[in-house]
């Protein structure tokens, strides 16, 4: 039986007046006006569940802190590896695509792949706003240093990193706004909905996800930036859920989730706008769930792969340097499941700088496959924990399988 949506108010529309600076079809050059979206002001809206759906809620938020509370060592493996995860699938989701041993040359510095560099920045983005968050607010200052994190090295958008647009944008149809998907509002009405929004996220009395979700699609619906919004209203999902502690470790990677069936999620987008929201709810909460159990699973992997790690012998090289070799072996060790992507720069601080100790170890651990070199150069070299990349992949991989096999049972 199908549900009743919760009464949600549509975007109303503006006229603004619209000129094409570029050479393209005469439909194009002759439109004096385009058709803008203005979202409602949500500052107080009131949002009740029906009992299906805040069961749904309840459901999601306990895996989300049950898997926020496991142990302090079982966490310590799976944060950073949550936190890859979700830059590389928030950038997908924007046709970022890249491997890990893209990623990994791009945190060293090399920029052979731009998707990899925009993982990398999006990664960045996604640790300050949700840093901030534990303080028990998101600020308009905690959303534009993340943005200007994220956009600030970008040769287009980088001059407008960290501020709010002054000039009209739009998603989809091309290079003039003729025939887009969405006309956001203009850019005079930004600074004025962002403060309701901002004043939307203060609140306590909404059901931790259902504010993340309506939050989230009134910020892509806002579309504060020229570029980047997508990333940064991501993440925004996960501040929420770092503000009002279903998660004060984790970042919970529900892009991954949102990427397997993007599609649908451009879909919640757009029905938001017309006053339909009650279902993104219900798939976020489902998201949020199944990236928990996938998440639990993988630090269980983990483990056993910890376990079966195979007995190193360390070679002469590693005998012969100052620091003792199963210490400095063990250290290493720690750091490859800790984060898929290991740098020269981390080994110096963590081996003291001792270049022999650092060769010698990870020659070491690349000789059984625990540790693959994925730079050619002598100096500023990346490596990838394989254990952890191959976490990494599987987890992507089961959340795909779950949420497909789901749209397809439920026809999608």
């Amino acid at each position: 039986m199908p549900r009743t949506e919760h009464p949600w108010p549509s975007h109303t529309t503006v006229t603004v007046p619209w000129r094409s600076s570029v050479r393209g079809p005469r439909h194009d050059r002759e439109t004096t006006s385009v058709v803008a979206s203005v979202p409602p002001r949500i500052a107080r809206l009131p949002w009740v569940p029906d009992a299906d759906t805040a069961a749904l809620l309840d459901r999601a938020a306990a895996a989300l802190v049950a898997l926020d509370e496991q142990d302090g060592d079982r966490l310590a493996v799976l944060g950073r590896l949550l936190d890859r995860t979700e830059a590389v699938s928030s950038s997908r989701i924007e046709d970022e695509h890249a491997t890990l041993d893209d990623l990994a040359r791009a945190v060293v510095g090399v920029r052979a792949n731009r998707s990899a560099t925009a993982m990398v920045r999006a990664g960045g983005a996604i640790e300050t706003l949700v840093s901030s968050a534990a303080s028990g607010t998101i600020s308009e200052r905690a959303v534009l240093a993340a943005h200007h994190r994220l956009l600030r090295d970008d040769p287009v958008d980088g001059p407008s990193a960290g501020r709010w647009r002054d000039v009209q944008n739009w998603i989809g149809g091309g290079a003039t706004p003729r025939l887009a998907r969405h006309v956001p509002p203009p850019p005079g009405l930004v600074p004025e909905l962002m403060d309701d929004l901002f004043a939307f996220l203060a609140r306590d009395d909404l059901h931790p996800i259902a504010q993340a979700a309506i939050a989230h699609a009134q910020f892509e619906s806002i579309h504060p930036f020229t570029d980047g919004n997508g990333r940064i209203g991501r993440a925004l999902i996960a501040a929420v859920l770092r503000r009002r502690g279903l998660a004060r470790v984790v970042t919970a990677p529900v892009a991954t989730a949102l990427v397997a069936e993007r599609d649908r999620y451009f879909w919640h987008l757009d029905r938001s706008r017309r006053g339909a929201v009650d279902e993104w709810v219900r798939d976020l909460a489902i998201a949020v769930g199944t990236v928990c159990d996938e998440a639990t699973a993988t630090a269980l992997l983990l483990d056993e792969a910890a376990v079966a790690v195979p007995p190193l012998a360390p070679s002469a090289d590693a005998r012969a340097s100052s620091w003792w070799p199963t210490r400095a072996h063990d250290a290493v060790a720690r750091t490859l499941v800790d984060d898929p992507v290991v740098t020269e720069e981390h080994l110096e601080h963590l081996l003291g700088g001792d270049a022999v100790a650092i060769d010698a170890v990870t020659d070491d651990l690349c000789r059984i496959g625990a540790l693959r070199s994925v730079t050619e150069r002598r100096r500023r070299r990346a490596w990838l924990g394989v254990a952890a990349a191959d976490a990494v992949t599987a987890f992507t991989d089961r959340v795909h399988d779950v949420v497909t096999h789901r749209a397809n049972r439920v026809g999608w």
